[in-house]
């Protein structure tokens, strides 16, 4: 029985994929703008970010749509395709759960967060103008 939820759901990512991605380029919003000098300290302190997700996941989507909007050049790692990348994630977060944000504080910790409220609070507390 569990094989046939999982089916199912597969199919339905399946058909909705192409629905998703197009909704996804379409509804990007307008990015912030900021003075050179600005951009350059929002482009260092993105190097310590990363987010793990996957293309059509709706939560994903809709971090995406945040980090566009504040104009962050975080890196992205796309657990559904990258091997690494998922088993990056399930040994430092501790789950393979998307949309998480990996930090990496100064001092040398590393925090993640997961759901997507979450981590649009956190992007909005310290990039947004």
């Amino acid at each position: 029985m569990r094989w046939v939820i999982r089916l199912f759901f597969r199919l339905l990512r399946r058909l909705l994929m192409p629905f998703m991605l197009v909704y996804a380029a379409l509804s990007k919003p307008k990015p912030i703008s900021r003075d050179d000098q600005a951009q350059a300290q929002v482009d260092t302190d993105c190097r310590s970010l990363t987010l793990y997700q996957f293309v059509t996941c709706p939560f994903c989507i809709k971090v995406r749509k945040e980090i566009h909007r504040l104009a962050l050049p975080i890196g992205m790692a796309n657990v559904q395709r990258d091997a690494d990348a998922r088993k990056a994630l399930e040994q430092g977060g501790g789950r393979v759960k998307v949309p998480c944000l990996k930090i990496e504080h100064e001092d040398g910790r590393t925090e993640w967060v997961y759901e997507s409220s979450d981590i649009n609070n956190y992007l909005r507390q310290r990039f947004a103008p």
